[in-house]
């Protein structure tokens, strides 16, 4: 039987670059997003199935997994990628929209990963990756609630593994420590500066990594960088 995998909050970006990688592993794909328009390329390259899901709620997550539940036997890895960013001076910030943040960036994982879970853990097995980013461990100026909203992401990873892994779910969450190329968003590569932005094939070349470990040397946390990006 065919493995399969969901994608939440997918893109153009990361999660793309591991749908194609997980795809030519072998794996059945289905990627969700609100906007799955964007995501008609890439479901007719690797053959996903597009669902649609407002992650921070919690009918819509549970919607979702109930639908999976009827284009897939069974559920082998999820990755949660959705995030949301609120930017400005602590002053300034619009309480509703640090809210909203905190409930995609944060809540969102959590839904994703108890629905997961729930059809993970009769067969002891499967994978939840959460992908994080620098303000999962730094905050910076005029970026508190993405901090926030990632800080409390790694913090359900970490709480997750302690509880999971002994039940036989990896659960990893990964650090991307700086800026990831992508053309669509106008972050394409420097010829002047090679390597200075992150290849998004070769972090999802380290996300398969991931998934491949042997049980006896799980990995929880995992940080990538640019090899000129200083600490």
């Amino acid at each position: 039987m065919a493995k399969t995998a969901l994608i939440v909050g997918a893109g153009t970006g990361i999660s793309a670059a591991f749908a194609r990688t997980l795809k030519a592993d072998g794996y059945l794909l289905a990627l969700a997003a609100r906007n799955t328009n964007k995501l008609a390329d890439l479901s007719r390259e690797t053959g996903a199935h597009l669902l649609e899901v407002d992650a921070a709620d919690a009918g819509a997550v549970a919607a979702l997994f109930a639908e999976l539940d009827r284009t897939f036997a069974r559920l082998d890895v999820v990755l949660y990628n959705a995030s949301s960013r609120s930017r400005g001076a602590v002053l300034d910030l619009d309480p509703d929209e640090v809210k909203r943040s905190l409930e995609v960036s944060a809540y969102g994982g959590f839904l994703v990963a108890q629905q997961a879970a729930r059809r993970m853990l009769p067969r002891s097995e499967g994978a939840i990756f959460f992908t994080g980013a620098s303000a999962s461990v730094k905050g910076y100026a005029r970026s508190a609630p993405f901090a926030m909203g990632k800080f409390a992401l790694r913090g359900l990873a970490q709480a997750l593994a302690r509880e999971l892994q002994p039940r036989g779910i990896h659960v990893a969450h990964f650090v991307i420590d700086g800026g990831v190329e992508n053309a669509e968003r106008g972050r394409g590569a420097d010829p002047a500066r090679p390597d200075g932005l992150l290849d998004p094939a070769a972090i999802a070349h380290t996300y398969m990594a991931v998934l491949k470990q042997p049980r006896s040397a799980w990995s929880l946390e995992v940080e990538v960088r640019p090899w000129l990006e200083p600490f």
